[in-house]
């Protein structure tokens, strides 16, 4: 594997433009990169935090949510589908689901390694699916791992079922999401894929308003949980129904055997935005 070390987070508003005219030019393919992308000496910003937290529902703390180093990764995440020899057009993917791992908790003021790479292309009903997967280091010990999946679709079988509903939408609580949170959190993470910013823009790739971004989702049905969790543990989501901005969700959760459960429903219909599992380590 090439390890390609940065010495600064990528700048994520100057890869757009390349990703989108890059991606003009690619076809597909049957081969990821060998490449893995390393960043040290990481840490995170207070003024950063704070946003990334209000926005998400998150309480400050001396802690980084467990979904926080996946922004200071997104950068890197970025970079790595830019490069020429990604076979896939970064814009049309669908991100179709993400697990977290958190080995201990991260501080403020903790410097970690990060690293991104992607793996396991492989087929899928719908196309081709793939992982992307990011680490944060502290020294050498792993202390939070990150794998988003996504979904190429074309050429897939067509076979397959829906997924499996986890429990009946029962709602522990109702949440309004206004219509510019997926700007807000724009400016929070640094993901401006324009199907989360404007509904004109969003009409441009086939949806009927902006849609909120599916990690804000994850972000905000974790902050439900703060106080609850234990410091070692794995949060699993598959991203479902897209939320069309303005939205009324609902959100319900439960007890399991190793942790918990959790979704997250369109409050006016009984379909599914998300659904999760919380594994205790």
């Amino acid at each position: 594997m090439t390890v390609k070390e940065l010495d600064s987070a990528p700048n994520v508003a100057a890869l757009y433009p390349k990703v989108v005219l890059g991606g003009l030019r690619k076809r597909g393919g049957d081969r990821l990169p060998d490449v893995e992308f390393v960043r040290r000496g990481v840490v995170a910003d207070p003024g950063e935090l704070a946003a990334y937290n209000q926005v998400c529902g998150f309480r400050l703390s001396d802690e980084l949510p467990i979904t926080y180093p996946h922004v200071q990764a997104f950068g890197m995440q970025m970079a790595l589908m830019a490069e020429p020899s990604f076979p896939f057009p970064l814009l049309g993917m669908v991100h179709v689901a993400n697990r977290i791992t958190r080995y201990r908790p991260v501080r403020l003021d903790e410097a970690v390694t990060l690293r991104v790479r992607v793996a396991d292309l492989r087929p899928h009903e719908k196309g081709k699916q793939f992982d992307v997967i990011s680490e944060a280091l502290a020294g050498d010990e792993v202390v939070w791992s990150d794998v988003s999946t996504y979904l190429r679709r074309g050429g897939g079988s067509g076979s397959g079922g829906g997924g499996q509903q986890l429990a009946a939408p029962t709602p522990g609580a109702i949440w309004r999401v206004p219509g510019d949170i997926g700007r807000r959190y724009a400016d929070v993470s640094g993901d401006r894929n324009p199907i989360h910013l404007h509904p004109l823009t969003a009409k441009a790739f086939g949806f009927p308003s902006a849609i909120a971004h599916g990690m804000w989702t994850k972000a905000r049905a974790l902050a439900a949980f703060e106080g609850r969790l234990p410091e070692a543990y794995t949060v699993d989501v598959k991203f479902k129904l897209p939320v069309l901005l303005p939205a009324k969700v609902a959100f319900t959760a439960w007890r399991t055997d190793d942790g918990n459960a959790f979704e997250v429903w369109n409050a006016r219909k009984p379909k599914p935005h998300l659904s999760g599992t919380i594994t205790h380590l």
